[in-house]
């Protein structure tokens, strides 16, 4: 997923809606010629015919509509029938489509580079097979939102030396080396504190990613942990809330920043479709 500024819900709302002014003139006429087919976005619950605008994924000016199905639907564009690469603009283009849709509507995400051959697949095979499926999902979604937190040292030095002054034995290693004439043992020492070193760093790294999510896990109503990479970075998490707990989260956020300011840099990300905890999977 990639970063998108927190907003609150309010505001977001207050941004201008594209999707309710595309549309009397750039309703989709046309259909899809020979090697086009429909890509789908996510799933709503509308049982009316809406444009979104022409925000389609691969750059062509293709407007996302939707196709129904009672009072489900399926937002969609034209589109080759390829394997799009996981570019940022690609990536982009379909979580645009998404957000948009979350203005108005609670969001079932489908996974991404999922093209249905036509129109037909999508009513029979999607919508109408898994119809119930789809209304339960809504209905546990329904105003629910997704915030990501990531989090990160900002001196990976200052934390090395932290991490010698809390090991003792460490330090003792460290100071027997000042004395130590032989070669091979110097260097068998100084791999020896490397492995503790980040031995003891690994531990220090989950118990402060542990602190952290533990102080945000009961504003919330799930958690998901992500996989972190780098020595630097300590939490990439999402997590499940509803709009009525979205101003107590901020709140803690604004604290957790003042808390761990010149320590520990936060970013705080979303709202957003809840990417984490609900994927639709089509196999045709």
């Amino acid at each position: 997923m990639y970063d998108i500024a927190h907003t609150s819900f309010e505001a977001r709302n207050r941004a201008i809606n594209q999707s309710e002014t595309a549309q009397s003139e750039g309703v989709v006429s046309r259909q899809p010629v020979s090697g086009e087919g429909y890509y789908i976005y996510g799933i709503i619950p509308n049982g009316q015919k809406q444009e979104f605008g022409p925000m389609g994924i691969g750059e062509r000016g293709d407007f996302v509509h939707t196709v129904h199905y009672q009072d489900l639907a399926a937002i969609v564009s034209f589109s080759p029938i390829i394997k799009y690469p996981v570019t940022r603009a690609n990536s982009m283009a379909h979580i645009k489509v998404l957000e948009m849709a979350m203005q108005n509507y609670t969001v079932l995400p489908v996974r991404f580079c999922t093209i249905a051959e036509n129109k037909e697949c999508i009513v029979e095979k999607v919508l109408q097979a898994r119809y119930q499926e789809f209304v339960d999902l809504l209905a546990e979604m329904d105003g629910k939102m997704e915030l990501g937190v990531r989090a990160r040292w900002i001196d990976l030095s200052a934390i090395f030396s932290e991490v010698v002054e809390e090991n003792k034995a460490i330090k003792a290693i460290k100071e027997a080396l000042l004395h130590e004439k032989n070669e091979q043992k110097k260097y068998a020492g100084k791999i020896k504190i490397g492995q503790l070193v980040q031995n003891a760093l690994e531990e220090k790294k989950k118990r402060e990613a542990n602190e952290l999510l533990e102080s945000l896990k009961p504003l919330s109503l799930d958690c998901k942990e992500n996989r972190i990479y780098g020595d630097m970075n300590l939490v990439s998490a999402a997590f499940l809330i509803t709009r009525e707990q979205e101003s107590a989260f901020d709140l803690k956020m604004q604290e957790l920043e003042k808390t761990y300011a010149g320590r520990k840099q936060l970013k705080y990300i979303g709202p957003v479709v809840p990417y984490n905890f609900v994927e639709v999977v089509v196999n045709w």
